[in-house]
């Protein structure tokens, strides 16, 4: 029996099928088309802005360059000017301290020729470029000028990361150092030509106790900033119960609180009111076994002279050669300590000559103290500087870089100097490293006839 009920209904469920699956092909395949538009936007996205960023930085490059190279002339006309401003090369190896800054206390004031880690604390470029280039190799240096006025007062202090070795320029002065564990102090007396030494962290001061500005020169052993605490500063910052019961006043702590920080620092004092408070002072002097280990009499030492000059040592010596029972406490109080430096003043007679020589073991830094002259660098690259230098000029020679001195001048050059050894320094001197090389291998070198090197005399020591 042909049911055409059941029939009809039969199509229409096929039928209906039929449309529902049409339906999501076609929404298959709308979908995919709008996944394709939307790639293709995406794309397009990334290209334009792949191009803009070109153009962009081609466009910045440009306008910088022409910034960089074209300046434009009162008149209206253009001039190039070079990408960056260069330094010297000299610079590497010359402060010229007087243009540095001077940082004023009441009672003097400090320049410097020191590494800093704020670029913006150079005065210019080239004390910049000297700054760095200790720092670069890694010299253990720092040098500085301190002027106190007459009763002045380098306030007792210490120095967590360095020595310090000074040299008097002018004046007198009375020092004193303060031992570790409660050992005692050291006090003793100064005078120009007199050379100080100071052990990192030992609490340790300078009284000016004459009526004319005393000059110290004094050498650090940091390349780095230099790290000082004043004992005022610990004073005022330290909790005043605390300061009380380490102190122990009359008075306790109220006493402590009657003490007022200065508004201006205080690292070199000289209070107006001096003569109100300080009624009576003893400028005493320890005994020389105490006093040598911190002090060395420059110049009334042994004169070591050579061709064209002289020189006069604060050093140390293996087994004591030469020095007497005083510089020898100097000498192993230098040795003892790590890190110390070896002191020296050299004087090079009128428009005479200290030759060419490297160090083996220090780099050398000095400080011209009267007279004018020529200084000459050969670097590790084998780049060559030679300079002029005058009184205030700082100069750096690192470890092994060949470097000569000469006086240009009608009076001496008058230098003092450092070296970053507290052992014995060593040096080699151009006269004794061509005369021990054997003159065969000369000809070889220079091409020249092996007789021919026996025209250079061998000079005497």
């Amino acid at each position: 029996m042909d049911n055409q009920a059941f029939e009809m209904h039969g199509e229409r469920i096929q039928s209906s099928s039929k449309g529902k699956e049409w339906s999501k092909k076609e929404e298959r395949k709308g979908n995919w088309s709008l996944m394709k538009i939307f790639l293709v936007c995406l794309l397009a996205c990334v290209i334009t802005t792949a191009i803009g960023v070109l153009v962009l930085a081609l466009v910045y490059t440009t306008t910088t360059h022409i910034v960089k190279e074209v300046s434009v002339t009162d008149d209206g006309a253009t001039s190039t000017k070079p990408e960056e401003k260069s330094v010297d090369v000299k610079f590497q190896f010359l402060n010229h301290l007087p243009k540095s800054k001077v940082y004023n206390f009441p009672g003097g004031e400090i320049q410097w020729a020191r590494f800093r880690n704020d670029v913006n604390e150079y005065e210019n470029d080239e004390e910049m470029e000297f700054g760095k280039s200790i720092n670069n190799h890694r010299s253990s240096m720092t040098f500085g000028t301190l002027r106190i006025k007459g009763k002045g007062l380098r306030v007792p202090h210490w120095h967590f990361n360095a020595n310090e070795h000074g040299y008097l320029q002018q004046g007198t002065a009375w020092i004193g150092v303060i031992g570790a564990d409660g050992s005692g102090v050291t006090t003793y007396n100064v005078t120009a030509g007199q050379v100080i030494f100071f052990p990192r962290n030992t609490v340790h001061w300078i009284k000016n106790v004459g009526t004319e500005d005393c000059v110290f020169l004094l050498f650090f052993t940091t390349h780095e900033e230099l790290q000082t605490l004043d004992v005022d500063d610990a004073f005022f910052s330290t909790p005043e119960d605390i300061a009380a019961r380490a102190l122990k006043p009359q008075g306790g702590v109220n006493f402590i609180r009657t003490f007022k920080k200065q508004v201006e620092d205080q690292a070199v004092n000289l209070p107006p009111n001096l003569d109100e408070l300080v009624k009576s002072a003893d400028y005493v002097q320890s005994p020389d076994h105490q006093v040598w280990q911190y002090f060395y009499n420059l110049k009334g030492s042994r004169e070591y002279h050579f061709p064209g000059g002289i020189f006069q040592w604060a050093r140390y010596r293996r087994n004591s050669t030469g020095l007497n029972e005083t510089e020898k406490i100097f000498s192993e109080s230098l040795n003892k300590h790590e890190n110390t430096l070896t002191l020296a003043t050299l004087r090079i007679f009128n428009n005479q000559l200290g030759q060419p020589h490297f160090h083996f073991n220090a780099n050398e830094m000095g400080y011209v103290i009267s007279g004018c002259g020529q200084a000459g660098v050969i670097t590790s690259s084998g780049a060559t500087s030679s300079f002029n230098i005058g009184i205030g000029d700082v100069i750096f020679f690192p470890v092994g870089t060949q470097h000569y001195l000469k006086s240009i001048c009608d009076e001496d050059l008058l230098l003092i100097l450092a070296y970053s050894t507290g052992d014995q320094l060593e040096t080699l001197r151009m006269n004794d490293y061509f005369h021990a090389t054997a003159d065969h291998i000369l000809a070889q070198i220079f091409f020249k006839e092996q007789d021919e090197f026996k025209k250079f005399p061998k000079s005497k020591k």
